[in-house]
């Protein structure tokens, strides 16, 4: 074809119109010898342009008629022009797959195979596929046969014939026919062992559910049995070399390629069981050690090869077992943690492009539904299928999904899998990631019969399914449990109450029934508020469902919701704030501390839906509005009443942050840096101590002397509070001092300070709906028996003749907190040369501190606990840490200006870098102080009262350990790390604490 310069032929055109993205080769191609007969002949340009990819649809043909006899070139041709399906079925193959194209080069004769059909070729059966394998003898036959047998199907795949689940019915049928083969051929060349056992073949997986992919492991499990008169050992030993045989026939890569691998991994024990075991023996692994996902994984189990009655025999047993799992001790926190997708290995950068595994991917409609059917199938046989979408259409028809839902999701599930097998067609290789080269996504869409802009149009259908998968897969669980408490339309199928009881109960919720009364009462009726309820619903019982205590996550959501329900802006939030619904339910559900704080004021939820409602307010912030409530309050009472409203308020603030935190939610992962979170949660509590305590200091004075007192007040923090490390059930250490204003006796000084500490301390323990906040004065002077509080001249005369080394050791948190700053400076600068004595601690003082610390061990130490377990007083514990800083503090602080801080975290910080502890035994003590720091905090939080111990009640101890990012069923390792974590750090505290002086 020759055209005059600059112009493009007519040719061009028409390729480039007919979907040819490379024209000018495919010109070339056209215009090859081979293909002189036809070139011209429209019908193949266009048969060509309806393939997935033009250009290698021709690249292929080409290959196939270079590859013939010269005799049967012209057959091909004359066949390909004059018979439409022929010419569909070949060249739609071609234009799908490259690896089917090659297979065509290098047996050119098996283009024949899609000449004709008869009726059975259309749907073909395991007997037609074996009856295609008929002749392989070894594996490389076997192999060809196999990829011939593959092309017929693929055939059918791209032209339309058959649907999808067809497809994956048909490939896990000539996976059947495959295995049974390849065992055929294992038996013939080792007809000795086959004589010695059965030996059946259990298809589990995509295989063992007939829902198989183009190119997937297939998951099999070996049953083996001595024959009549033959030891066990022996057979074992001969159907272990049988089945090895025939996984090697299949995985291994000869000169034809490979077919797939057999894999056999959901045997018991996995990799480090034995590849065969008779079926008493695989009962008896069932029955005692096998966990809820191998019952999962079984529901596909299918004898397909070897000896039928023993395959028969083995599904049979295990039936039983897999319909009763949703019986067992396990069963759910097991289905917590499977409910859990599991990305961590997934590649950052492939994650999107998951279709398997990624959000909103197959394997989220997979495991609901297989979910689905373990807890109802135990009651209805209708669900035992092991095809997925034969048991969604049966959850739909019993009511256990909704029918919409279910039909969005079938959907959905059809156009990823169809997604998948065209990818995988391709090259014929194991994969589940979305191309990201333009031409290939070009390919996959217009496989799909997307025409007009096939990238784009694959991008958006994807997203779109791929969305209503994230959207409805966790949902399926919760919306038939709203019907089942509801008014439905006649003929609307519903979850019954059994059923709904049964589903709540294996989702992790303790009482059912109350569960279901929670429920009707929300989403009754036809209003508005119960509309929004019914939508909000779903998705917060699987939030509570994921957390220790479903149960009390919806009780405290029926709580506020009937506390709100008349506010017009409560459920608003909820619907229209993305977060507002999954923080809240993550509060709700995850101990009595937050709900109790929130049950106070319900309209501190609106916390939650504000994007910055969770960090922490100043301590300047917060002093101002105590302040000016105080200014505005009538009498002491009613301001502190109000001050304490705002400690309230914050605290919910605070632990709901730090829950949120811990936990994450579905659009932020958890806080990997779990010292951060500890220290926010000090500073914030602190802060917010020290301005209840300015608040009800104002609020004192004003009651009897107005703006000024007679003496000036400053109020010393000591301990956790002084150190910014408060827990949410510390006690607010502390010290008082005062110095007579010019003009003021000494006397009315002192018994003007001493009125308005015990008024502060009245009015911060006045018995009402927000908590009490302590106030503890016996690190003063003299502790219980002395005065309460001091001038300065007192505390400085006290210091020089009369103090102790462990007083010493105290100060080292003393901070001003309240009152007069100038004062709480004085007393700072008055106490920073005992805390930081000038060339450090002499011997005498560093055994002293070293005998005080060995008896708080021994004598304080509640009886009976665990002193591996208590997190304040145990081994390696706070005290451990804290002790350790301190006296290096003490001994070294004169000299390095980094060690004078009253934080632990910062003095361990400045330590190390001034080389004072190795780097790694200060990251022992930090991480051990952190740790310990954390569980005091989550014991609060859990049981809403404070603890130093790990709770004995089991659900609560499962909420710490999810506060501390440990999984369902996993507090022994919670319990195991922490003992190490502490048990090496108290190593370190014998070398640095009570080991040299220097």
């Amino acid at each position: 074809m020759t055209t005059a310069p600059g112009r493009r032929s007519s040719t061009f055109t028409r390729l480039l119109r007919h979907g040819f993205t490379d024209p000018s080769a495919a010109e070339q191609l056209l215009d090859l010898d081979a293909l002189a007969s036809v070139r011209s002949d429209p019908v193949l340009l266009e048969a060509l342009g309806a393939t997935a990819d033009p250009d290698l649809a021709l690249r292929g043909l080409v290959r196939i008629v270079e590859a013939g006899e010269e005799s049967e070139r012209q057959v091909l041709l004359d066949t390909l022009v004059t018979a439409k399906p022929l010419r569909d079925r070949l060249l739609g193959v071609l234009g799908a797959s490259e690896a089917l194209g090659d297979h065509l080069a290098r047996h050119p004769r098996d283009w024949q195979a899609l000449v004709t059909y008869e009726s059975a070729d259309l749907h073909p059966g395991v007997a037609e596929f074996e009856q295609g394998l008929a002749d392989a003898v070894d594996p490389d036959s076997l192999r060809v046969a196999y990829r011939r047998c593959l092309l017929t199907l693929a055939a059918r795949d791209v032209c339309g014939t058959t649907g999808l689940a067809q497809t994956a019915a048909e490939l896990a049928d000539l996976a059947t026919a495959t295995l049974r083969a390849a065992l055929a051929i294992a038996r013939t060349a080792a007809p000795e062992d086959a004589a010695q056992c059965r030996l059946a073949v259990v298809a589990m997986g995509k295989c063992g559910g007939r829902e198989l992919n183009y190119i997937s492991d297939v998951d099999v499990i070996f049953v083996g049995e001595a024959r009549d008169g033959v030891d066990e050992t022996k057979a074992m030993q001969a159907a272990t070399r049988l089945a090895a045989h025939m996984m090697r026939i299949c995985s291994d890569t000869t000169v034809e390629g490979t077919i797939w691998e057999v894999d056999a991994n959901l045997r018991p024990e996995g990799r480090n069981g034995p590849l065969v075991r008779t079926l008493s023996s695989h009962l008896a692994y069932y029955q005692r050690w096998a966990k809820t996902w191998e019952f999962q994984a079984l529901l596909k189990a299918r004898a397909v090869a070897g000896d039928p009655e023993l395959g028969a025999e083995y599904v049979d047993a295990v039936s039983p077992l897999v319909w009763g799992a949703a019986d067992r001790e396990n069963f759910v926190p097991d289905v917590q943690k499977m409910r859990r997708r599991v990305v961590d290995n997934i590649p950052a950068d492939r994650i999107e492009r998951e279709l398997k595994l990624g959000p909103g991917g197959l394997r989220d409609v997979e495991f609901a539904v297989q979910l689905l059917q373990l807890v109802h199938g135990r009651s209805d046989a209708s669900l035992h299928s092991g095809s997925t979408l034969e048991a969604l259409r049966a959850l739909a028809e019993g009511g256990y999904v909704g029918r919409a839902d279910a039909a969005q999701l079938d959907e959905a599930y059809r156009f990823l899998r169809a997604m998948e097998h065209r990818i995988q067609l391709y090259r014929l290789r194991r994969t589940h990631l979305v191309p990201e080269d333009e031409a290939d996504l070009r390919r996959l869409g217009r496989s799909l019969g997307m025409r007009t802009d096939p990238v784009a149009e694959l991008n958006k259908a994807w997203k779109r399914h791929a969305s209503v998968v994230r959207r409805l897969h966790e949902k399926i669980f919760y919306r038939p449990l709203l019907d089942a408490v509801a008014q439905l339309a006649p003929g609307e199928s519903r979850l019954s109450a059994k059923a709904a009881a049964i589903r709540l109960e294996a989702l992790g919720y303790a009482d059912p029934a109350a569960a279901l009364r929670h429920l009707e009462a929300l989403s009754s009726g036809v209003t508005r508020k119960a509309a929004i309820q019914r939508t909000l619903l779903p998705v917060l019982l699987g939030w509570f469902a994921d957390s220790a205590d479903p149960d009390a996550g919806l009780l405290g959501f029926r709580k506020v919701s009937d506390a709100l329900g008349k506010t017009p802006w409560y459920l608003r939030l909820l619907r229209d704030e993305g977060a507002a619904a999954e923080n809240l339910a993550r509060v709700l559900s995850a101990g009595r501390l937050a709900p109790d704080l929130l049950m106070r004021a319900p309209e501190a939820v609106a916390i939650l839906g504000d994007p910055e409602g969770l960090t922490p307010r100043t301590r300047e912030h917060l002093e101002q509005e105590v302040l000016a409530a105080v200014g505005r309050a009538g009498d002491a009472e009613s301001a502190v009443a109000v001050v304490r409203g705002v400690r309230r308020r914050e605290l919910f603030r605070t632990t709901a942050a730090d829950l949120i935190g811990s936990y994450g939610t579905e659009d932020s992962p958890a806080e990997q840096d779990h010292g951060a979170l500890v220290d926010r949660v000090g500073s914030a509590v602190t802060d917010l101590n020290a301005a209840t305590v300015a608040g009800a200091l104002r609020a004192a004075v004003r009651e009897r002397w107005g703006d000024t007192l007679p003496t000036r007040f400053a109020v010393i923090g000591m301990g956790r509070f002084g150190g910014h490390e408060l827990s949410y059930g510390s006690d607010a250490d502390v010290l008082f001092v005062h110095q007579p204003r010019e003009g003021v006796s000494d006397e009315e000084a002192g018994r003007a300070a001493n009125a308005v500490v015990g008024e502060m301390r009245r009015l911060l323990q006045l018995p009402t709906a927000d908590p009490p906040l302590l106030i503890d004065a016996d690190l003063r002077p003299e502790g219980r028996t002395g005065p309460m509080v001091r001038t300065l001249k007192s505390y400085e005369a006290y210091y020089r003749r009369w103090s102790l080394v462990w007083e010493s050791q105290a100060l080292l948190r003393a901070e001003h907190m309240a009152g007069d700053a100038e004062l709480g400076r004085a007393f700072v600068e008055l106490v920073d040369p005992l805390r930081y004595p000038m060339e450090g601690l002499g011997e005498d003082a560093v055994r002293e501190i070293r005998r005080l610390k060995a008896r708080m061990e021994s004598e304080r130490m509640p009886r009976g606990a665990d002193p591996t377990l208590h997190a304040k007083l145990g081994r390696g514990g706070l005290s451990d840490v804290e002790w350790t800083v301190q006296l290096i503090q003490m001994q070294h602080g004169w000299a390095e200006p980094g060690l004078r801080t009253t934080r632990t975290r910062e003095a361990l910080a400045a330590a190390c870098a001034a080389d004072l502890i190795p780097a790694e035994d200060a990251q022992t003590l930090d991480e051990a102080w952190v740790l310990a720091a954390r569980v005091r905090n989550a014991v609060m939080l859990v049981r809403g009262r404070p603890g130093d111990t790990f709770p004995s009640d089991a659900r609560e101890l499962a909420a710490v350990g999810r506060y501390l990012g440990y999984e369902p069923g996993h507090v022994g390792d919670m319990l195991d790390d922490y003992r190490r974590i502490t048990r090496r750090a108290r190593a370190v505290v014998e070398e640095r604490f009570y080991g040299a002086a220097g």
